[in-house]
């Protein structure tokens, strides 16, 4: 091993014999020597020097070896400083014990032996070494995760784009029926598996803002029986396809509870979908009981299937990430492993907890989340407010994807809108203020002026008389927030499902 550089200590003694003394011995063994007789000079110098090691007295003349120790730690400029205290009075082990707890790294009763001061400083010098390496590692350690965030979230808008135009084709296809059988089911495929693409760049993202502490949920309260219908209907299609049955159990009641009704989809949207993945043939069940009264009250929801299971060895990591139940070389069940650590840390978000079980190989699943409920005193909910539709509106549509935009015009238009397009920023704020729409649909990553910029003039210019909607690839709650604070009435990540931007139109 070689041995780190010969580097300065920081002598601290008021016995001018003592500290003579070592002095002598440091600069034997190759070190620079500084020396301070108080307490107050030590950390002046410790400051101004930065030295390697300090070699810290316990009884100085001012303050303690102690509280040099102590401020010495609460500096950010000194704290990483090895120290080193000695004393030939303060010898007991609760006096060594202390002075560890203030910070020191070490501890020497005089009279100590020249060897042996040598080989702690040595070894107090290669720990330091040590923590500067891991520091540096840690520092490009998080601008590596950096750059990650930012490839993964400049990868989402690259994929989103050309996935919005394909969805909102879907969504003008799907409003001309058609009795051709295969094209029929060719529309199925696409629609299908675009909404899957769309669900892995999520998953993607999702995971890496998990890992960061950085997904927030926009709680309200809401009926969780509403929201599992609305997931049925999406893979009741897809399990159908598959020949497998699905069989479902809902209490006749509402379940209120305050959740993110977006992210409770999204979990039980993954668990169903694993379901049918891993299940070749047979069913997959899902049952929802209520269980517990008044504060202890709670939701709990099993999915069961018939599928290939889970190895025993497998079951305690299966909410890890990028763990799966399929470790073939095939790899036939597809999936990136994270679908499962998204579903557990949005059920912890939720105060909830979700639990596997499996009897093995070939012998299926079962995922059982519990959430809690509202009391029954809060269970009434307010009564939904009358959808308002708006036809034959004046939009102006800014986006610089031109399949995206010619996607999304004749989409506006077969709903009775009347559609103006801006291909950039600077053409979108001349278009609105000369033909003053009612409604603006905007990209973020638009050239020239991104649409922050957009809203912004359109505020300055326009003011409140023109209602703002940020269509973007880039997800995420800060990009939610920003588009706000920037004039923004909504924000709504791409690809949209037509249906869904259809409501949110009518809302404005």
């Amino acid at each position: 091993m070689v041995e780190p550089r010969l580097a300065t200590v920081l002598n601290v003694n008021d016995d001018d014999a003592n500290r003579y003394l070592v002095n002598r011995i440091l600069e034997m063994a190759g070190y620079t020597v500084l020396e301070a007789a108080t307490g107050m000079a030590a950390l002046l110098m410790a400051e101004q020097h930065r030295p390697d090691v300090i070699v810290l007295d316990v009884k100085l003349p001012d303050i303690s070896g102690y509280e040099v120790c102590a401020r010495l730690r609460a500096n950010p400029d000194t704290a990483s400083i090895a120290v080193m205290h000695t004393s030939a009075t303060f010898v007991t082990s609760d006096k060594k014990a202390r002075g560890l707890d203030a910070g020191a790294d070490a501890y020497l009763t005089q009279p100590f032996d020249a060897s042996e001061l040598v080989a702690t400083v040595r070894s107090l010098q290669r720990l330091r070494h040590a923590e500067q390496a891991a520091r540096r590692r840690a520092n490009e350690l998080a601008e590596m995760d950096r750059r990650k965030d930012e490839f993964l979230a400049m990868l989402a808008h690259e994929l989103r784009n050309p996935l919005a135009a394909i969805m909102t084709s879907i969504g003008i296809l799907e409003r001309n029926p058609t009795d051709n059988l295969k094209e029929a089911r060719m529309r199925g495929i696409i629609h299908r598996q675009t909404h899957h693409l769309a669900r892995l760049v999520d998953d993607l993202l999702d995971v890496s803002r998990i890992t960061r502490g950085k997904v927030e949920l926009r709680t309200g309260r809401l009926d969780l029986r509403a929201v599992l219908l609305q997931v049925i209907q999406v893979i009741r299609p897809g399990t159908e396809a598959r020949g497998l049955g699905l069989e479902v159990s809902l209490p006749d009641s509402p379940l209120w509870l305050t959740g993110d009704a977006t992210r409770l989809e999204q979990i039980f949207t993954n668990l169903l979908d694993n379901a049918a993945k891993y299940t070749d043939t047979g069913h997959i069940t899902l049952r929802v009981e209520q269980e517990g009264v008044n504060g202890s009250a709670q939701v709990v929801v099993r999915v069961r299937d018939t599928g290939i299971g889970i190895p025993q060895d497998v079951l305690p990591r299966i909410f890890d990430l990028f763990a799966q139940a399929d470790t073939s070389l095939e790899r036939t069940r597809g999936g990136l492993g994270i679908g499962l650590t998204l579903v557990r840390q949005l059920v912890q978000l939720h105060g909830g907890q979700v639990t596997a079980r499996s009897h093995g190989t070939g012998k299926g699943s079962e995922f059982e989340v519990r959430l809690p409920l509202l009391h029954f005193m809060e269970e009434t909910a307010p009564a939904p407010l009358p959808r308002r539709t708006r036809a034959g509106r004046h939009i102006l549509l800014v986006e610089d994807n031109p399949d995206a935009r010619q996607a999304m015009r004749e989409l506006l238009e077969l709903w009775g809108h009347q559609v103006e397009e801006a291909p950039d920023g600077l053409r979108g704020v001349e278009l609105a203020v000369q033909r003053r729409p009612e409604l603006a649909l905007v990209d973020i990553g638009l050239p020239g002026l991104d649409g922050y910029r957009v809203a912004q003039e359109l505020r300055s210019r326009v003011g409140r008389d023109i209602r703002l909607v940020a269509i973007t690839g880039y997800g995420g709650p800060e990009g939610h927030d920003r588009a706000l604070k920037a004039g923004f009435d909504l924000h709504i990540v791409k690809p949209v499902k037509p249906d869904e931007l259809d409501r949110l139109l009518s809302s404005l």
